[in-house]
């Protein structure tokens, strides 16, 4: 599962229900957008704040609009071991390709009890397992010799990394076994990761701006360190913008301004203020993306 992994909203209707038919053209326009990959149920796709029901839902709905044709990452982190676990189970059983699992975060817990759920979620399933580590959610930043112990569990093949460390993806390279994939999970760290050996990069950035991300992938991969930097750059505004100002509303306000219908957020997130839409859409004019 190299290269770009594309994250999903989470579209709702005018009444707070999970919009399927538009989250269908989501997942359809990120396939024939050329991503390498799909992901529902991250940040973006607002799991906190979806049923255990509505999650499996749109885990079926997103495998279903792949159709194959992309590898399914889907996020299952509950906040107790058991939920988990039962989401992962019901991820495999709808077909997804691989699942995202976050460090519990109500509790701070130890190395010890973080080790144990990771091993109960890992020995639930038989697909691959990212573990993922992102300190400015969770409040836990796992570091290198954890995740790197993470790795002799069965199933833990990925490690998405969004910490702000700028060597810490190099390190990880360096410590986890070969099988083990690492990703850029924070977007200003990408042509960095891939510098250091990243394999792919998971954001939500290509509902608005695929083009761009695939294409510093593809010279990233090249080794054409000078054509990556260029891609960044273009679109190193509109990266920081996104994470600035929260994902779900800032991803919506993106896809909006390009003419593609976004669904409403499920509350108690509210849409991008006029204000911040407007500066949106001064980036997106300047990267020639919308005029």
């Amino acid at each position: 599962m190299n290269g770009i992994i594309g994250y999903l909203l989470t579209p709702c209707d005018a009444h707070g229900q999970v919009d399927h038919s538009l989250l269908t053209q989501h997942a359809e326009r990120l396939v024939a957008a050329g991503v390498h990959g799909v992901a529902p149920l991250g940040s973006v796709g607002c799991l906190p704040y979806l049923t255990d029901d509505e999650c499996d839902a749109v885990i079926r709905t997103t495998v279903a609009a792949t159709a194959g044709r992309a590898p399914v990452l889907a996020g299952v982190s509950g906040l107790s071991t058991a939920q988990t676990v039962r989401r992962a189970r019901c991820a495999e059983q709808a077909g997804a390709t691989a699942v995202q699992v976050l460090p519990s975060t109500y509790w701070r817990l130890t190395e010890d009890e973080l080790f144990a759920y990771y091993r109960q979620v890992a020995e639930a399933v038989s697909i691959p397992v990212m573990a993922y580590n992102n300190p400015f959610t969770t409040g836990v930043d796992m570091s290198v010799a954890f995740l790197r112990r993470l790795t002799t569990l069965p199933n833990i093949t990925l490690i998405k990394e969004a910490s702000p460390d700028e060597t810490k993806i190099a390190r990880l390279r360096d410590a986890c076994p070969d099988h083990v994939g690492i990703y850029v999970g924070l977007n200003r760290m990408a042509q960095q990761g891939f510098r250091d050996g990243a394999a792919g990069w998971c954001t939500a950035a290509p509902n608005v701006c695929a083009s761009f991300m695939l294409n510093l992938y593809r010279c990233a991969a090249a080794g054409d360190d000078a054509g990556a930097a260029e891609w960044f750059d273009r679109q190193r505004d509109l990266l920081n913008f996104l994470m600035d100002h929260g994902l779900p509303r800032t991803v919506a306000a993106g896809m909006t301004l390009r003419g593609v219908p976004s669904g409403h957020l499920r509350a108690p997130l509210s849409p991008l203020t006029p204000a911040l839409s407007e500066a949106l859409r001064g980036i997106l004019t300047t990267m020639e993306i919308i005029r």
